[in-house]
């Protein structure tokens, strides 16, 4: 994991993810940070040569400054400035540049406000080619020690991604823990689960994961608590795939998401 891309606002949020990356790449060595924006197209009929090259140079030299401000903490980063549409410029360039993580800001500048995140931060997540790591606006890196992985154990050799999860883990060597939660589950885990449940663990038994089975009728209210009991310091999720991505992102219950303050999420495309 050496190729970290840092889509930039000029917001506050997006500046404190960018601080976020810097402290967490510092425990990989050779990793370089590229800081990215893109300004919207307006139509050239609309505007001279001299006007978009304007436009042009007036966002590299606030990129610029950026970048120097935050080389006084990290050495190795650079930026790129393009013209277009964010999602499917950042798409292609992630894709055409083999990136291996996406960092970014959750939108809004409150807790309620960054459950709804944006619509560019959901359309990053459904449009890339690499896992992108979603920082909340006080989240200060200490670590990645400890992260849950959170899955539904569905046909779970066909359908997670193990190759980019054992990649974060190879990276950061945290404690895993795979958390399940569903309304059903009783005293004993049914044959089916625990034959997904064989099937995970074939797949990762040389980091020792922790398993857990959690029933709770609130799937937010469960992993909620579960983060915070065991003090997580970032949750994995595959969010086309799981109904998590709908329930994290989207739900209106904004208060069983108050703890997402200082939570990074993971997302991996399957």
């Amino acid at each position: 994991m050496k190729k970290i891309i840092v889509p930039d606002d000029f917001s506050d949020t997006s500046v404190n993810a960018a601080m976020y990356a810097i402290e967490m790449v510092r425990e990989i060595p050779d990793a370089n940070i590229i800081l990215y924006y893109v300004y919207n197209r307006i139509n050239l009929s609309d505007l001279t040569s001299k006007d978009a090259f304007s436009r042009q140079m007036v966002s590299e030299t606030a990129l610029k400054i950026l970048k120097d401000k935050l080389s006084r903490e990290f050495g190795s980063i650079s930026y790129v400035v393009e013209s277009g549409s964010f999602v499917e410029n950042l798409a292609d360039y992630v894709l055409g540049n083999h990136a291996d993580l996406v960092v970014m800001g959750m939108t809004g500048s409150s807790k309620i406000a960054q459950v709804f995140m944006g619509t560019n931060t959901l359309n990053v997540i459904r449009s890339i080619s690499c896992p992108v790591m979603i920082i909340p606006a006080e989240a200060k890196y200490k670590g990645l020690k400890k992260v849950v992985f959170i899955s539904d154990f569905d046909d779970v050799a066909r359908t997670t991604p193990f190759v980019a999860i054992k990649t974060i883990l190879d990276t950061f060597k945290p404690k895993l823990d795979i958390l399940n939660v569903e309304s059903d589950h009783f005293i004993k885990l049914t044959s089916e689960v625990k034959i997904e449940k064989e099937n995970m663990k074939d797949k990762l038994d040389s980091y020792d994961p922790e398993f857990s089975f959690l029933r709770s009728y609130d799937f937010l209210e469960g992993i909620s608590s579960f983060v915070e009991s065991r003090n997580m310091d970032a949750i994995i999720t595959v969010p086309h795939k799981h109904t998590i991505f709908n329930q994290l992102f989207v739900t209106s219950s904004t208060k069983k998401l108050a703890y997402y303050g200082t939570v990074p999420i993971i997302a991996i495309p399957v």
